[in-house]
């Protein structure tokens, strides 16, 4: 079967602007300033470019829900389920997850380095139950890192994948597989494992009866992303376009496509009952997608007021524009651990997101980008 991978933007290297203004009410969200309170609680994640060194740990499995019973897709206390995590260390800690059903586990992202990966499969081994399947949400380098090893342990679960993931594993158009292996002390795969059943755009993966819908995206957090949820529990896995209380990479510059993704999910998938994140814990669909909704606009007006024609740097965020982003930020989000072990991933961003709003008109932006 042919692959090829959709066209991405890299704005990595671009220079970014500066940051000031004033905040204004609009459409219930803020205008902020690099002075002004609050960044919203933020979740998001991009790229994890490192291997973690440290203890594992595991989250149990959660205790059996019922997800309700009544509304279609909703979940049934006779598909009552069981979700648990393996979140590696920090920094860059990122989760495999694994739910229960009655065919055996499915397996969601499999980790970035062959240490986590280990961990991940004891941790699961430790279920006593099979591996039923082995689901990949994107192609960054801290969710298909251990697809490998968990192929090895797991040797009759097939992987799958869109063929957009696949695309990228092969050719790593960014670099980002290679920068992690180059990164000190990495205990990255050399060479990738690939998914080996392709995922078509909306389609149902069926695993020993278990239905999964899925929902395919392109540019936004990542190149592009598989969403898959599970109507019979109610759990939906989104990879990194939710993250859960930790300081997000924006780097590859697609914010207003992941803002129009952030709606598309909440609309395609209204009776999800829990979103499992990429990196942090479980929590109500609703409340993980606002969140993150709110911490990319604010981030957006924050560099938005930096790159205006009235800012000290006009185009150019200064170093100083650049301390105060990241001062409010950092003053909003206490603790927020990095999704990736990047140096001065904030800098990063703050390039990022310049380079991409400079290139947009913001009165043609679509209704989900504009930040006023």
């Amino acid at each position: 079967m042919g692959l090829t991978a959709q066209p991405v933007e890299h704005s990595w290297w671009r220079r970014v602007p500066g940051l000031r203004g004033r905040r204004r009410a609009g459409r219930g969200r803020s205008r902020w300033s690099a002075g002004a309170v609050a960044l919203g609680c933020a979740v998001a994640l991009a790229a994890g470019c490192a291997s973690a060194d440290g203890p594992a740990r595991a989250t149990p499995a959660a205790p059996a829900r019922s997800a309700g019973a009544g509304a279609v897709g909703a979940g049934s206390a006779a598909g009552a389920a069981q979700v648990g995590r393996y979140a590696s260390p920090n920094p860059g800690s990122v989760n495999t997850l694994w739910l229960r059903t009655s065919a055996g586990l499915l397996v969601v992202d499999t980790g970035r380095s062959l240490t986590d990966a280990r961990q991940a499969v004891a941790a699961i081994r430790r279920t006593g139950q099979p591996v039923a399947a082995i689901l990949i949400t994107h192609p960054h380098p801290d969710h298909v890192g251990g697809i490998g090893v968990l192929h090895q342990a797991f040797p009759t679960a097939p992987v799958y994948a869109s063929q957009a993931t696949v695309a990228v594993m092969r050719t790593d158009p960014l670099g980002f597989y290679d920068q992690t292996r180059a990164l000190p002390h990495s205990d990255y795969a050399a060479r990738l494992t690939l998914p080996d059943h392709v995922v078509a755009p909306g389609a149902t993966v069926d695993v020993g009866g278990t239905q999964v819908p899925t929902a395919e995206f392109g540019a936004g957090e990542s190149s592009d992303a598989t969403v898959y949820y599970v109507p019979a529990t109610g759990d939906l896995f989104v990879g990194d376009l939710v993250s859960n209380g930790a300081t997000p990479a924006l780097i590859e510059g697609h914010t207003c496509g992941w803002l129009g993704e952030l709606d598309q999910v909440q609309a395609r998938f209204p009776q999800a009952v829990t979103l499992h994140p990429g990196h942090g814990g479980p929590g109500r669909p609703a409340d993980l997608i606002a969140r993150q909704r709110s911490y990319l606009h604010q981030f957006r007006e924050l560099v938005r007021a930096a790159i205006a024609p009235a800012s000290p740097g006009g185009a150019t965020v200064t170093p100083a524009e650049q301390d105060s982003i990241i001062a409010v930020i950092e003053r909003n989000h206490p603790g927020y651990p990095p999704v990736a072990t990047l140096p001065d991933l904030q800098r990063a961003n703050i390039k990022a997101v310049a380079g991409e709003l400079a290139t947009t008109n913001p009165a043609a932006e679509p209704a989900a980008c504009r930040d006023a």
